[in-house]
């Protein structure tokens, strides 16, 4: 199964990156996250680790590709025989403004996505918390 999810805000696009590129600010955007241990603290390819979640066991990684100057990168996670691909994005984006209701001010801002794809029941189970760290990895 493979689920698209984007999420914008008024975040620069270069800090949402940087929240993407350095392993310890994982677990500030992404609360399910407690750490993360890798040899590097920025995303580079090769890359392996291992994601403490909040509950639970720690989950393997391997990051495939990235690609700084484009905002993308790829990676999969898995536990034993369950393997997650991923695929995360940052754009620039216009964002609506926090003003008056209905008076708000065309501001700048980004836009992420993430390309989730791996068996059907964790990928479910997987949408709603990462739909909710990408609300929170786009604000300012």
């Amino acid at each position: 199964m493979r689920v698209r999810l984007t999420a914008a805000g008024p975040a620069d696009p270069g800090l949402v990156w940087d929240r993407y590129d350095d392993l310890d600010r994982w677990a500030v955007w992404a609360p399910q996250i407690r750490r993360v241990d890798a040899p590097s603290r920025r995303l580079a390819p090769g890359l392996t680790g291992t994601v403490h979640p909040v509950l639970g066991p720690g989950v393997r990684f391997t990051v495939h590709e990235v690609d700084p100057v484009a905002r993308v990168w790829s990676w999969q996670a898995g536990l034993g025989p369950i393997v997650l691909h991923l695929a995360h994005g940052v754009e620039g984006h216009g964002v609506e403004g926090h003003g008056v209701k209905g008076h708000g001010v065309e501001g700048t801002g980004a836009r992420t996505w993430l390309e989730v794809r791996g068996p059907a029941p964790f990928v479910l189970a997987y949408a709603p918390l990462a739909r909710y760290a990408l609300a929170r990895l786009v604000r300012a």
